[in-house]
């Protein structure tokens, strides 16, 4: 299957960029009358049949097509500090696409090394793993957000931190969180439901900070945790990723 992605796409007919279509003509070698499948990154997957194999402007007919392609029955916003190290949150961005993420943001956090990302290049990552898994939605990739304004702005039903550390003693709970329930965080597939929105949060290489903990509770946040393993960054959004993906499967 050859899969372009259109995001501009709309009629009957769509003419491939000049990179794209040379992609196609020359690079695969199709011609005229092949079938090509196009994603919008909004739902839409359709099937052209190529009428002009031309490479610098190759035109399509649009035969077929199929809005909510694959739709899933669930949103789930994660919201990671960025790595130290960029390839390991490039290697995290590309898998959790192919399994299935709607939205992801960058956030910065105290203990954060690193501030600063490619957006561009978080894009073209968040494309080509869209295409590979034949998905034909594309998630939203946020700019970098500093912690505090995150969890003020996050909407969604379910809102899940993930973090290693307890309760300091020394440090005061949040008004409105019991200390003795805090203490117990819940294994993820208690805090999540079925077929809900959902935001979870994953610190840096040094955990979150006790006041991040305790303001992200503050404001409804549930702790959770994913085993008993401490787990890398790029590890434990994954395992969020796929566990919110099979718990949406049973």
């Amino acid at each position: 299957m050859h899969l372009f992605f259109t995001p501009d796409i709309s009629g009957k007919s769509y003419t491939l960029s000049e990179t794209e279509s040379k992609h196609c003509i020359r690079v695969l070698r199709l011609g005229k009358d092949d079938i090509v499948c196009l994603i919008d990154g909004h739902g839409g997957f359709y099937k052209a049949q190529i009428i002009d194999d031309n490479p610098k402007s190759c035109n399509l007919e649009i035969i077929e097509e199929s809005l909510k392609f694959e739709q899933r029955p669930y949103y789930l916003h994660i919201a990671m500090a960025p790595t130290k190290n960029m390839e390991r949150l490039e290697w995290f961005l590309e898998k959790a696409v192919e399994i299935g993420i709607d939205e992801f943001t960058p956030v910065i956090c105290e203990r954060s090394e690193r501030k600063t990302l490619n957006a561009d290049r978080l894009e073209k990552i968040a494309i080509s793993a869209m295409k590979q898994s034949i998905k034909a939605y594309k998630p939203k990739i946020n700019l970098c957000t500093p912690f505090k304004s995150l969890i003020k702005s996050a909407n969604q039903e379910i809102k899940m931190i993930a973090y290693c550390n307890d309760f300091n003693p020394d440090t005061p709970a949040p008004s409105n969180i019991n200390l003795n329930d805090s203490l117990e965080r819940k294994f993820i597939n208690n805090a999540y439901k079925k077929g809900r929105s959902a935001i979870c949060l994953i610190g840096p290489e040094g955990d979150f900070t006790q006041s991040e903990i305790n303001a992200s509770l503050d404001v409804g946040f549930t702790g959770v945790t994913l085993g008993k393993s401490r787990l890398r960054v790029e590890t434990a959004g994954l395992v969020i990723c796929h566990t919110i993906y099979y718990l949406n499967s049973i």
